[in-house]
């Protein structure tokens, strides 16, 4: 665990991290990317530690890869990439810095890693973990296996490096479906989520589709019932959600995708009001992007992604801590998976 009060110690020792008035005016041009939902007050706060992370950025020829439920300030200020699993595992493999600071949680900078053996990949705090990661093992993955005799597994990025090597290929939930679809098999196994396996399945019913009965605490709390309600009050709102929701929420939604398609279908369609059932931070992330929609209604906070913070950032690039590493025999067999999954997504157009 890091200890918060050595971290602010070291930081002060180099930084004036104070709270500024002048840097948040000479940073307006990123601060224009959040003004929506981060006030001026707050920027002030920010913008010591954007300006600190920017430059030393420059000095450790590092490049940050932001998942899309990061915090605004995050997402707009210091990312030089941003985008679903998919979106990052792909620039993963084309980057060209030495050091990958991965804004989101350990599955992903485990991906970096694997991806990139001979790079420096940090994760600004090593206990920003994942449920749905945690749900399931190698041991589980042969269980599937024995029970299933010669059906593929297809898990999902979200998983750790020992799961992934234990795995036929990968997917994640902008490709699952077209994946699945392109696979010779009638069987075939999904991890570990639940939910968007049975969501798959909804829509490739020519496959026959078992699966891991693990779940994302975020999805998993949102209901039918609730959607329903929410309709009734506000019945102009586009409700659009994740795949990793359990089918009927999906079914009673307007429109479902991955965190990327998400932000396409937003884009494309520019409802007047919409409602995101999945993580908090999307709508912030593209609000400012799209100021003619109101985003409105309810959401679930990812604990695990605000364990991110430029504070932690900071003090990862400074100190060069939280260093993530593979053992190589498992980041072998686990980039099979995932360059499997990379190959077969160009292929596909996706």
């Amino acid at each position: 665990m890091l200890d918060l009060t050595h971290v602010r110690a070291e930081l002060a020792d180099h930084y004036d991290l104070a709270p500024s008035v002048e840097l948040a005016q000479a940073t307006q041009d990123i601060y224009a990317r959040m003004d929506r939902v981060v006030t001026p007050a707050d920027w002030a706060i920010y913008a010591p530690y954007v300006v600190a992370i920017n430059e030393l950025k420059k000095q450790r020829n590092a490049v940050i890869l932001a998942h899309n439920y990061m915090t605004p300030e995050i997402y707009h200020g210091i990312a030089d990439f941003v985008g679903d699993s998919l979106q990052l595992a792909i620039k993963a493999t084309e980057v060209e810095a030495d050091v990958i600071v991965q804004c989101g949680v350990h599955f992903m900078a485990e991906t970096s890693k694997i991806l990139n053996p001979a790079k420096t990949v940090i994760i600004p705090d090593m206990e920003a973990g994942c449920s749905l990661a945690e749900s399931v093992t190698a041991e589980g993955i042969a269980q599937m296996r024995a029970k299933y005799p010669g059906a593929p597994v297809v898990t999902y990025v979200n998983t750790t490096a020992e799961v992934k090597a234990a795995s036929d290929i990968c997917c994640t939930s902008s490709n699952a479906a077209q994946i699945v679809a392109a696979l010779p098999d009638d069987t075939i196994i999904m991890t570990p989520d639940q939910y968007l396996a049975q969501n798959i399945a909804n829509q490739v019913p020519e496959k026959n589709i078992v699966w891991w009965e693990g779940s994302c605490i975020v999805h998993e709390q949102y209901t039918a019932q609730d959607l329903k309600d929410f309709r009734e009050w506000n019945p102009d709102t586009r409700i659009i959600a994740h795949p990793e929701c359990p089918p009927d929420v999906v079914a009673e939604s307007d429109f479902s995708g991955s965190t990327s398609g998400i932000i396409d279908y937003v884009t494309r369609e520019k409802p007047q009001k919409a409602m995101l059932v999945t993580e908090c931070s999307m709508a912030s992330n593209i609000s400012d992007a799209l100021p003619e929609v109101d985003f409105v209604g309810p959401c679930n906070m990812c604990p695990f992604m605000k364990k991110i913070t430029l504070e932690k950032v900071l003090f990862a690039l400074h100190t060069m801590t939280g260093q993530v590493e593979v053992d190589p025999a498992v980041a072998e067999k686990a980039k099979l998976a995932v360059q499997r999954m990379i190959d077969l997504s160009r292929e596909l157009g996706i």
